[in-house]
């Protein structure tokens, strides 16, 4: 995606342009989430559930002097899938550059 120019003579074309492209980022993130980091028991979980279970939820951090806890209701996720999902994602690392 070009930031520093607009493609579009138009404010309205531009606008329309950058939310189908947040969009299409948003969509292959949900993916992603949905096809490498959910648990088995989670992999049914359409893109509008993961949205709601996962992304739309509130939560406080409380920072201490030694440690950042993140509190949220577990209403919206049990704590133990919550924590295999991040293991999960944290296990794939970046990846290795492409040969040139």
């Amino acid at each position: 995606m070009k930031w520093t120019r607009l493609s579009c003579h138009d404010f309205v074309d531009n606008q329309v342009r950058l939310q189908l492209q947040l969009f299409a980022l948003a969509y292959n993130l949900g993916n992603f989430l949905r096809r490498l980091a959910l648990p088995q028991s989670a992999k049914h979980w359409s893109l509008t559930t993961l949205r709601e279970k996962l992304v739309k939820i509130g939560a406080k951090v409380v920072v201490h002097a030694r440690y950042v806890t993140f509190q949220m209701a577990e209403v919206a996720i049990p704590r133990r899938l919550f924590r295999t999902i991040l293991r999960r994602i944290s296990r794939l690392g970046p990846l290795a550059p492409a040969p040139t």
